[in-house]
């Protein structure tokens, strides 16, 4: 698979978790995300999977609007089936720097570590 592929399909993950095609339920959030998987939140706080999944289901559960825009994709592969993608993510008047490592694992993909970090003015 070449790097255009990889970025294209990775691209079509992000945002991590906004892209609501790829299943909402428990089951598919841990599908999407490695079992040791963990977070550095815009807060700069540390989340774990559980933690993470469970405030995804609520949120999702809520139903309320979140328009977002991306930018900025860059990919960098760091072994044979693992990639950081990097972008920035707008939401509203907050724009964060994200970056997620994703795996290959067969035809799929999931996370391994995501990070935000709120953009200063």
């Amino acid at each position: 698979m070449g790097e255009t592929e990889v970025m294209r399909e990775l691209v079509a993950r992000e945002p991590l978790f906004h892209r609501t095609e790829f299943g909402t339920t428990r089951a598919d959030l841990e599908a999407m995300t490695s079992p040791d998987y963990w977070e550095v939140g815009a807060s700069g706080r540390v989340y774990d999977r559980a933690f993470v999944v469970d405030v995804l289901l609520e949120r999702y559960a809520a139903d309320e609007p979140d328009p977002w825009s991306t930018e900025g994709f860059a990919c960098h592969p760091l072994g044979p089936d693992t990639f950081l993608l990097t972008y920035t993510l707008t939401q509203g008047a907050r724009i964060t720097r994200r970056a997620t490592v994703w795996e290959r694992t067969g035809s799929s993909w999931r996370a391994l570590y995501h990070q935000g970090t709120v953009v200063a003015d």
